[in-house]
C-alpha cells in the first residue's frame, strides 16, 4: 500500500538515491525554528529546466507545496511537530527523485520556577475589589497547564491549559471569606511543579463607631474623672481612634476592631458640650454621633465663681471711671494752691519740726497736709503733698556765724512715728 502510495505521489518513477534532507538544528527546542534543507546529490541524467522542490512531513505536504527553492523554513515547533521528513524534486519532464526520510525529535523543555503574584500587589485588596491571581514560570514549552489553590488543603480553584508561560485566575468581587493563602502548580507533561504560599487580606473598611461617657454617677460633677470610649464593631486593622470635645481633639488611641479605646478625663466647668469620636484605618474615617455632656458646678464653687466674675466685670468697668474721677480730684486740688514757689517734701503722716540757720532772712512757716485715696479692689492709692505758708517772725532773730555752713541750707529734723490704721483712717 505504502508503495502504491510513493508511486501516486511521485509518477513517472522516482529516483531515490539522487537527494539528501538535512533538518537544523537537528534537535530542535520547542518555540524554536526549524531551516529544511533538501540537497542535490546525483544529477539528473538531462536538465530539461529549473527544478521545484517539495517537503513531506508524515506523507502530508508542507506549506507552501513546490516551490523553486531548496529550503523550508519552520518558524516555530513543537513536540506534536515531531515525525518524519522527506523532499522531493522534479523537472519540467516530470521526473522526480525523493530523498531518504529522517526523524526529527523536537525536544520539550519542562516547566520551573513557578510563582504566584497577586493584583493589586502586596495582597491587600479592599473588599469588594477585584482581586487576579497569576500564576507564572520561568522556563516551559508547549502546552502548560496552570492549577489555583486556596488554603493549607489545596481547595482547588481553577484549572487552564494554555500555551504560554503565564495565565490569570479573578475573583471579581472579594469578601471577607476570601482572606486566606493560595498557591498556583504548573505542569507540561514532566509533572507539576507548586509555587509558594501567598497571603491575601481583604481590608474592610471602619464602620460607624459608637461613644459612650463613663462616669462616677449623675450627674457629672466638676472634679469628676469621666471615660470616653469609641468601639466600631467593623474594619481591618489597625485602627485609630480620635476623641473630640466641641471639634476639638482631646486624644488619639490605636486599637483592634470590636475592642474599642477610651480617653479618660478629668472634668472642670469649661468641659460642658457635646463630645464625639472619629475611627480610620486608611480606608474612609466615620465619626460618631455626637453625645452631650453637662459638668454641674457645686453651689460653694458656683457662688465663688459668680463672685469672681462680678468682681472682674466691675473692676474692668468701673476701675478707667474711678482713675478718671481721682485724677479730675487731684488736679482741682492743686489748682486751689496758693501762688509763690511753693517747697514741695515726700509724704509723710507726721509733720516734721523745722530749724533755719543761717538765713539772711529768716522766716516761719506753717505746715499743711493733705492725703487723696482711692480704692480698686485689693489696692489703695495714695498722693500725699505738703505746702508750706510763709509769714514774717514777731521778733527778728540774733545773727550768728557757723563755720563751713551754705547760707542757703536748710535743714529738717524729723520724728519717727508709726502709721497705724487710726492714722490712716483719719487721713481719709
Amino acid at each position: 500500500m505504502l508503495l502504491g502510495l510513493m508511486l501516486l505521489m511521485c509518477a513517472p518513477p522516482c529516483e531515490l538515491t539522487a537527494l539528501l534532507l538535512t533538518a537544523t538544528p537537528s534537535r530542535p527546542v520547542e518555540g524554536g525554528s526549524v531551516t529544511l534543507t533538501c540537497n542535490v546529490l546525483v544529477p539528473s541524467r538531462r536538465l530539461d529546466g529549473p527544478l521545484q522542490f517539495c517537503f513531506f512531513r508524515d506523507s502530508r505536504v508542507l506549506w507552501p507545496g513546490w516551490s523553486s527553492s531548496p529550503e523550508l523554513q519552520l518558524p516555530k515547533v513543537w513536540r506534536e511537530d515531531s515525525g518524519s521528513y522527506w523532499c522531493e524534486e522534479k523537472t519540467m519532464a516530470a521526473r522526480v527523485a525523493r530523498s531518504p526520510r529522517v526523524q526529527i525529535q523536537v525536544q520539550r523543555v519542562p516547566v520551573c520556577n513557578v510563582s504566584l503574584e497577586t493584583q493589586p500587589p502586596g495582597g491587600q485588596v479592599q473588599k469588594g475589589e477585584r482581586l487576579a491571581l497569576v500564576c507564572m514560570v520561568a522556563r516551559g514549552t508547549g502546552d502548560i497547564t496552570f492549577l489555583w489553590y486556596k488554603g493549607a488543603l489545596g481547595l482547588n480553584l481553577e484549572t487552564k491549559t494554555q500555551r504560554s508561560l503565564a495565565a490569570k485566575y479573578e475573583i471579581p468581587a472579594v469578601g471577607d471569606s476570601d482572606t486566606d493563602k493560595y498557591y498556583c502548580a504548573a505542569d507540561n507533561g514532566y509533572g507539576p511543579s507548586l509555587s509558594e504560599l501567598v497571603s491575601v487580606t481583604v481590608r474592610i473598611p471602619v464602620s460607624r463607631p459608637v461613644l459612650t461617657i463613663r462616669g462616677p454617677g449623675a450627674p457629672a460633677e466638676v472634679g469628676d474623672v469621666v471615660e470616653l470610649r469609641c468601639e466600631a464593631q467593623r474594619g481591618s486593622p489597625p485602627i485609630l481612634y480620635r476623641f473630640y470635645h466641641k471639634n476639638v481633639t482631646l486624644g488619639r488611641s490605636s486599637a483592634h476592631p470590636g475592642r474599642g479605646a477610651s480617653f479618660n478625663l478629668s472634668l472642670t466647668a469649661e468641659h460642658s458640650g457635646n463630645y464625639s469620636c472619629e475611627a480610620d484605618n486608611g480606608l474612609g474615617a466615620r465619626r460618631s454621633e455626637a453625645v452631650p455632656l453637662n459638668v454641674t458646678v457645686p453651689t460653694e464653687d458656683r457662688k465663688e465663681l459668680l463672685a469672681s466674675g462680678i468682681l472682674k466685670g466691675m473692676l474692668g468697668v468701673l476701675g478707667p471711671v474711678i482713675l478718671a474721677l481721682f485724677c479730675c480730684g487731684l488736679r482741682k486740688r492743686l489748682g486751689r494752691r496758693p501762688s509763690g514757689n511753693p517747697h514741695r517734701s515726700p509724704p509723710s503722716p507726721v509733720p516734721p519740726a523745722s530749724s533755719y540757720v543761717n538765713s539772711p532772712a529768716p522766716l516761719q512757716g506753717q505746715s499743711m497736709y493733705e492725703n487723696a485715696n482711692v480704692v480698686l479692689g485689693d489696692e489703695v492709692y495714695s498722693l500725699v503733698y505738703h505746702t508750706q505758708q510763709e509769714r514774717p517772725p514777731a521778733v527778728p532773730p540774733p545773727r550768728t556765724h557757723v563755720k563751713d555752713q551754705d547760707a542757703s541750707a536748710i535743714y529738717f529734723r524729723l520724728k519717727k512715728a508709726n502709721v497705724t490704721d487710726e492714722d490712716y483712717d483719719d487721713a481719709m
